[in-house]
Formats: C-alpha cells, structure tokens, sequence
C-alpha cells in the first residue's frame, strides 16, 4: 500500500482517488505519520477479507481424512 504525504496527496487528489475506486488504496502521511486510510467505499475493512472457498474445485478431501495416519499415532502411543 502507498504512502504519500499530505501536499502530495492535496496536488494528486483527484488522481489517487481514482486509483483507489480500482481498488488500489493508499495511506496518508503528515510529518511521516500516518493519518489516514483511502480505500473504495465498498472495499472490505483490512483484516475483513473472507477467503472461505478460494481453493473451490482445486483439490478434494479424502474420504478417510479423519482417520489418515491412525496406525502411526496409535502405535506412538501404545509402543
């Protein structure tokens, strides 16, 4: 994410709000702090993104998933 300062960001406001309506948010610095977060209005929150379901179709769960490697951990128990 950018960081720009704040006379930057007043000359290229236009221009960096665009970008972020694409999806491209940026930060805004005074004195080399930052101040303020620029994202699109229907951006999710940072931290908010869901990724449930981003491997959908890419890979199957075996049948016996919930027993793989039972034998192993039995005997690491049980000697």
């Amino acid at each position: 994410m950018d960081i720009i300062n704040m006379h930057d960001a007043k000359t290229r406001l236009s221009q960096l709000v665009d970008k972020a309506a694409k999806g491209e948010p940026f930060i805004i610095a005074k004195a080399g702090k930052p101040v303020a977060r620029v994202t699109a209005v229907d951006a999710p929150e940072p931290g908010k993104v869901r990724r449930l379901g981003f491997l959908k179709g890419q890979m199957q769960v075996p049948e016996d998933f919930d027993r793989l490697g039972e034998t192993d951990i039995a005997d690491s128990f049980e000697g």
